[in-house]
């Protein structure tokens, strides 16, 4: 799906750090310069063009859709960079290490490229975003072949590559959180419904992996790209469910769970005889938590602790509630201020990006693989009358 107007996945955040660090002893560097080390500023590069933010002397790019079809998501993580740099300029204790320039990359693959190129003209360090992962995989190819990291917001695993990382919550990592949860409830037996997208085959794919890993059986994989084929698809799942040979449904779509609800409740499944399970882009949605058949069900979430944190300082400074993505951009220009990365020789050297203590941002503690992806400790709610409610608390 990597969809950018959807509800995102929650929002971890639970911690009280507003700053990022290391989840491993060693820590990174939040200390001042120091009197032997003042701000020098970005001095030496090219004028760059977008709007810019600190006084640092590492440039950092952030390209995100402020124009097109996703603009509105794009001014709320552009608001929650914001906010990031005013935390790092207002903190005696961490060093003001970046200047971050702002770009719009519109809604195509082309916009963000370019975007990219004129960033590493300009000698950008690092790449942060774009958002949808068809202009992660453009802007990641015009990073690699300037040797540089591109750290994307997409959570499209497909995008991922060594060297261009995703920061957000991937169909990896939440199926086989939510698998490994419900194995710990009993379940055995699972069916999966997912739509014939590219999307939905990363899905279908993460899940019969999460499956393999935790030692599950899996009864039936079945996908749709019409109303015609999701009826046939319950018509095919539903003795299943009826008889007992599956004990666990896996439903990640959210646009279309509830429909689904809505055909295997007409089929006489009992939605409580068998435990469902959603994604993380189910989190908030008001038609999921309003389908009686989805009642019982649990997803896999980031805490809301982060969001809800930003949220009062986002109201007062802007006006108006943030797309939750607001604390991806937040985490991600805290992170590239981070010392030990911008500073380093290289700077954001791979090595310390994917160290596997990982990091504790404002979604809570996510860690780089070497292979681009990310995994972040996520929650499991489950969804009931008036709301969804955290059954178990955050894990990797």
């Amino acid at each position: 799906m990597d969809s950018v107007t959807v509800s995102r996945r929650a929002l971890l955040g639970g911690l009280s750090l507003l700053t990022l660090s290391a989840c491993t002893g060693g820590g990174f560097d939040f200390g001042g310069f120091g009197p032997d080390r003042p701000p020098d500023n970005d001095q030496g590069l090219p004028l760059a063009e977008g709007q810019t933010f600190g006084s640092g002397p590492v440039r950092v790019a952030l390209l995100l859709p402020l124009s097109g079809e996703a603009a509105q998501v794009g001014s709320s993580m552009a608001h929650g960079a914001e906010l990031a740099m005013d935390f790092i300029a207002q903190n005696p204790k961490i060093n003001d290490n970046i200047t971050l320039v702002l770009k719009d990359t519109g809604s195509s693959a082309q916009a963000a490229a370019a975007a990219a190129q004129q960033a590493v003209s300009e000698g950008a360090s690092l790449i942060l975003g774009p958002l949808r992962a068809d202009q992660v995989s453009a802007a990641g190819g015009v990073a690699r072949s300037a040797g540089i990291p591109l750290i994307g917001f997409s959570n499209n695993s497909g995008a991922a590559q060594p060297g261009i990382y995703l920061l957000n919550v991937l169909p990896e990592t939440e199926t086989k959180r939510s698998l490994g949860y419900v194995k710990s409830l009993g379940k055995r037996a699972f069916a999966g419904i997912f739509p014939n997208s590219d999307y939905g085959r990363i899905q279908q794919s993460a899940f019969t992996q999460a499956a393999a890993d935790h030692g599950l059986r899996v009864v039936g994989v079945y996908s749709f790209g019409s109303e015609a084929e999701a009826r046939t698809v319950v018509q095919q799942v539903a003795p299943l469910l009826q008889q007992g040979q599956v004990d666990t449904l896996f439903l990640p779509d959210r646009a279309t769970a509830p429909s689904f609800g809505v055909l295997f409740e007409e089929a006489k499944v009992a939605g409580g005889a068998i435990q469902i399970v959603g994604s993380a882009d189910w989190n908030g949605d008001q038609s999921i938590l309003a389908t009686p058949w989805l009642s019982g069900a649990i997803y896999p979430a980031v805490d809301d602790a982060g969001y809800n944190a930003i949220l009062p300082l986002y109201q007062a400074k802007f006006g108006g509630r943030p797309h939750p993505f607001v604390t991806l951009a937040y985490t991600g220009v805290v992170l590239a201020n981070v010392s030990s990365l911008s500073l380093g020789t290289p700077r954001y050297d791979r090595a310390q990006l994917t160290t596997p203590g990982g990091f504790n941002g404002r979604d809570g503690v996510f860690r780089f693989l070497q292979d681009g992806r990310s995994e972040y400790a996520l929650v499991i709610k489950k969804t009931g009358i008036g709301g969804a409610q955290v059954v178990d608390g955050a894990k990797l």
